[in-house]
C-alpha cells in the first residue's frame, strides 16, 4: 500500500503536466493548421446533399434544434450553444469541437438533436451529416433564460445583437474582391474550436479555421455579451495567391429605401432597411465622417481614404418604430456594428460597396478596410479589432450627429424656384449642439464636387426635435453625380461630423432627362 501511495505520489506532477498539455489548446494551434494549408492547393469542402441545398429557407426552417440538446445546458456555464445543419443557404458541413480542461473534444453530429416535418424527410439525413454552424446563448436579461445572442454559420459569416436588439447586419472574417466584375471569392471558416467557459463568466472565446482558394486564417474570438455584445479579434492571414482588392473586417447589410429615396410604388413602410448609413473615424484629422446608404440602379463602389483609421461601422441610427411601422421585421431593433481597430493598420480606404436590390430580402451593402499595401502569394498578415453590435452609440462618438437626411426638387414649394437643383435636408443632435441656446452663432460649411453648384446653405434651431437643420440648395450638372459634404461649425471649430452625400445621375430622385 505505502508503495501504491508513493507511485501515485510521484506521478502526479505527471498527470498534472498531462491535464495541462492537453487543455493548452490555442490560436498558435490553429495558426499552424491555417499555414499548413496555405501551401498546398485549396480543396472546397464537401457539399451537404443536393435535397438539403435546394430547400427553400422556410422549408430549412421546419429542422428544428432540440433546446435541452444544448451544449453546456447542464452545465455551470452561462452560455449554451445550439447547433444547426446544412441547408438551404448553408451549402456544406463544418467541424466543431469543445476545448476545456480534458482537453480538445470533437461535437459529433446526433440526427436525433433535431425535429423534423415529417418521418420521410428524417429518413434522409445522413447519420453523419455535420452541422453546418452554432447559435450562442446568454442570459441577457433574466439570468435563467439564455437568450440567442451571436451565430456563426455560412462562408465566414457571424452575426451578433445587444440586449434590446434584433439580428439584422452581419459580420464575416473576410471579403475578397467584393464588387469586382471578376466576382467575389467567398472564403469559409471551414473548422471551430469552442472553449468552454469557468462557471459564472461573461466571456467566451471562440477559434475559427478560413480556407478560401487565394488565402487561409487563423482566428481567435472573444466574445463578451450584454448591452451590446462586444468581439475581439485577432487573425492571421496566410495567403495562397495574390488578392486584386483584399477587404478586412468587412460588414454585410441591407438598405431597399429610407428618408433620403423615394419609396418605392405600393410599398406602405416609411423606411426599410437593417443600416441607414456609413460611419469613419479618421484619426489622422479627428474627422468623423458620416455618408446615407443609398440603394442605386446600378453597382456603386466608394473609396473613402483614412490616413489614420481608428474605426468604422454601418449604423442604424432610426430606432424609432415611426420611422418603419414594421410590427414583425422591427427595424427598429436592428443592431449598429463598429470596427474599432487596434495597432497601426496603416494608409487605406473604407470601401462602400452598393448593389442595387428591389426588395428587403437580399443584403445589398458591403463596408470593409482596404490596405493601401497590396498582398501577394506568400505573404502573411496579423489583424486585431474589437468588433461591437448594439445601439448607435456603440461607437462613443463625441461629436453631434446627422440624423436623418431628406432630398428633394430645388423648384417646388418648400425646396425653391431654381430648375434643376435639389434641396437637401439634414438635422443635427448631440455632442456640444445640445448644450446650445436656440439663438448661438453656429454657421454651416458646405462644399460640392466637380460640376456641382452649392447655390445656398443656412442653418437653423429645429425646435420640434430639438436639434440644428442645415439646408442646402445645389444644383449638378445634368450629366454629372452629385456629391458634396457639410458640418456645422461655431467660432470656427466643427460641431458635428462630417455628412457626406452622393446622389447618382441614374438616380430615381434626379429630374428625368428630356
Amino acid at each position: 500500500m505505502l508503495s501504491a501511495r508513493l507511485l501515485l505520489f510521484l506521478l502526479a506532477p505527471v498527470m498534472l503536466l498531462a491535464t495541462q498539455t492537453a487543455s493548452a489548446f490555442g490560436l498558435d494551434d490553429v495558426e499552424q493548421m491555417a499555414k499548413a494549408r496555405a501551401g498546398k492547393p485549396f480543396e472546397a469542402p464537401a457539399p451537404a446533399p443536393q435535397f438539403l441545398r435546394d430547400l427553400s429557407y422556410s422549408d430549412y426552417q421546419a429542422v428544428r434544434f432540440k433546446p435541452e440538446a444544448s451544449l453546456w445546458r447542464e452545465g455551470r456555464s452561462r452560455f449554451q450553444v445550439r447547433l444547426f445543419p446544412p441547408g438551404s443557404y448553408y451549402a456544406h458541413a463544418v467541424k466543431l469541437h469543445q476545448v476545456d480542461s480534458q482537453g480538445v473534444e470533437p461535437i459529433t453530429f446526433d440526427k436525433a438533436n433535431f425535429n423534423y416535418p415529417n418521418d420521410a424527410f428524417a429518413k434522409r439525413v445522413p447519420a453523419d451529416l455535420g452541422y453546418a454552424g452554432f447559435k450562442l446563448a446568454f442570459p441577457l436579461h433574466k439570468e435563467t433564460n439564455p437568450e440567442q445572442f451571436m451565430v456563426f454559420g455560412g462562408a465566414s459569416y457571424f452575426r451578433g445583437l445587444g440586449r434590446d436588439n434584433r439580428f439584422g447586419l452581419s459580420a464575416r472574417g473576410i471579403a475578397i474582391n467584393t464588387g469586382l466584375p471578376s466576382g467575389e471569392e467567398v472564403p469559409s471558416f471551414v473548422e471551430f474550436w469552442l472553449e468552454r467557459p469557468a462557471g459564472g463568466s461573461d466571456t467566451m472565446r471562440v477559434y475559427a479555421l478560413l480556407d478560401g482558394p487565394s488565402l487561409t486564417g487563423a482566428y481567435q474570438f472573444d466574445i463578451h455579451p450584454g448591452d451590446s455584445t462586444r468581439v475581439d479579434v485577432t487573425a492571421k492571414l496566410f495567403f495562397r495567391d495574390h488578392v486584386d482588392l483584399l477587404g478586412l473586417a468587412p460588414l454585410t447589410s441591407m438598405f431597399y429605401y429610407g428618408e433620403n429615396t423615394v419609396r418605392p410604388v405600393g410599398e406602405w413602410r416609411p423606411q426599410v432597411h437593417d443600416s441607414d448609413g456609413l460611419l469613419i473615424h479618421d484619426g489622422d484629422t479627428g474627422e468623423w465622417l458620416w455618408r446615407p446608404l443609398l440603394n442605386p440602379r446600378k453597382l456603386r463602389m466608394s473609396y473613402l481614404q483614412a490616413q489614420d483609421l481608428k474605426g468604422f461601422g454601418l449604423m442604424q441610427r432610426n430606432t424609432r418604430f415611426y420611422n418603419f411601422e414594421d410590427m414583425e421585421a422591427r427595424y427598429d431593433k436592428r443592431p449598429s456594428a463598429w470596427v474599432e481597430t487596434k495597432g497601426d493598420w496603416g494608409k487605406g480606404h473604407v470601401v462602400l460597396v452598393e448593389i442595387p436590390t428591389r426588395s428587403e430580402v437580399n443584403d445589398n451593402i458591403v463596408a470593409f478596410w482596404q490596405p493601401e499595401s497590396k498582398v501577394k502569394a506568400g505573404d502573411e498578415r496579423t489583424l486585431q479589432y474589437t468588433l461591437s453590435f448594439g445601439g448607435p452609440s456603440i461607437a462613443n462618438q463625441p461629436t453631434a450627429h446627422a440624423m436623418q437626411t431628406f432630398v428633394g426638387e430645388g423648384n417646388r414649394i418648400g425646396g425653391g424656384n431654381v430648375d434643376g437643383a435639389y434641396r437637401l435636408i439634414v438635422d443635427f443632435k448631440g455632442g456640444e449642439l445640445d448644450k446650445l441656446k436656440p439663438d448661438a452663432p453656429v454657421v454651416s460649411q458646405v462644399t460640392g464636387g466637380d460640376h456641382v453648384k452649392v447655390i445656398e446653405h443656412f442653418v437653423e434651431y429645429n425646435e420640434p426635435s430639438n436639434a440644428w437643420r442645415l439646408s442646402m440648395l445645389v444644383q449638378p450638372e445634368p450629366d454629372a453625380d452629385m456629391t458634396l459634404r457639410g458640418f456645422l461649425s461655431m467660432d470656427g471649430k466643427p460641431l458635428t461630423e462630417t455628412w457626406t452625400y452622393q446622389l447618382p445621375v441614374d438616380s430615381d430622385l434626379r429630374t428625368p432627362k428630356e
